[in-house]
């Protein structure tokens, strides 16, 4: 019983840690703002840059229905670069960093609880993702 109490209060203990790693998506989808006129989350439509619906997860530079890729990206995705959170989250500290040749011209977000929450506001972006 005193395991049982102990790793209960370990668990306890770390909650605020893991929703913090987690992100917040609706802090998130605020953050979301500052792409969105150039990429849509929430539905498969692209805009300037390729939807997001669905990106954590899938192959860099592989909407099929987005024609605009620089051919950085396309070798990207073709060398095997899938959109997981760490390598969202290194990609949006610094695109033209992360991955030179790239089209994007947004520099960067700073604040790395923004990058979590929008992380966190992508992930939950699923929907139907025809490509």
């Amino acid at each position: 019983m005193i395991f049982r109490t102990s790793l209960v209060a370990v668990f306890v203990g770390l909650a605020p840690f893991t929703s913090q790693a987690a992100g917040n998506a609706v802090e998130g989808a605020t953050v979301f703002k500052k792409c969105a006129a150039c990429h849509n989350a929430d539905k498969p439509e692209n805009k300037i840059g390729p939807h997001l619906l669905g990106i954590i997860g899938r192959r860099a530079g592989s909407v099929e229905s987005y024609v605009g890729y620089s051919e950085a990206m396309k070798t990207a995705g073709n060398q095997g670069l899938i959109w997981d959170q760490g390598k969202l989250a290194e990609y949006l500290t610094a695109p033209k960093k992360f991955l030179p040749g790239n089209r994007m011209s947004f520099t960067g977000l700073k604040s790395p609880e923004d990058i979590t929450n929008l992380e966190a506001y992508l992930a939950s972006q699923r929907g139907s993702q025809p490509q």
